[in-house]
């Protein structure tokens, strides 16, 4: 299986099961993207290429008991998250209610118990609280930290993935204890919690 060993070549070790799911949402991606515009992209190598990069992260960032993804969209990086960390109590924040049907189906599908989507913009998000926030591609760092402050606890981290701007940003958002992880185009913005 070579998206297997795609992911090997890049220290991420699964069990069978998750390459089921991963097969799963490959064709329920496929199917519904067609239909309802999801993503751009959507050849089987294109959608293997976004899971890789959701997935990436969890080389370098601590365990966690919970997170939310900030605008998943058609999944990345939560819905993968959420696959990949059964154990770990996974919310996707989407305002887009196309998507959030697409989000709730495949939870179905794969029987999905940690998580929990939420159709609404993330400032409107009331009586929730996690350990890490996530979002890829939705705005800039500074209004990220900002739209989330009502989700994060005292000690959330963050994980942005970024693209070229994020030098810019970060002076912007005056961060200072950070670490980027780059992989390909992508810049992985990673602020822990103290």
């Amino acid at each position: 299986m070579i998206f297997k060993q795609l992911l090997e070549e890049n220290n991420l070790f699964f069990e069978d099961k998750f390459y089921e799911d991963c097969d799963v949402f490959i064709k329920l991606l496929q199917q519904w993207g067609m239909v309802h515009n999801l993503s751009g992209r959507l050849t089987r190598s294109d959608i293997e290429e976004n899971i890789l990069d959701s997935l990436f992260p969890l080389n370098f960032i601590e365990k966690y008991e919970s997170f939310a993804d900030i605008g998943t969209g058609a999944g990345y990086p939560g819905l993968i998250l959420a696959m990949a960390l059964r154990d770990m109590k996974s919310y996707l924040i989407e305002p887009r209610i196309k998507r959030v049907s697409f989000l709730n189906f495949v939870k179905a599908s794969l029987k999905l118990d940690n998580l929990t989507v939420i159709c609404s913009r993330v400032e409107q998000v009331k009586n929730l609280q996690v350990d890490l926030i996530t979002s890829r591609a939705v705005t800039n760092t500074s209004l990220l930290l900002d739209i989330t402050k009502n989700i994060k606890k005292e000690n959330s981290s963050y994980l942005f993935y970024k693209g070229s701007m994020l030098e810019s940003e970060i002076e912007i958002a005056k961060i200072n204890d950070y670490k980027i992880v780059n992989r390909k185009d992508r810049n992985y913005l990673y602020i822990k919690g103290k």
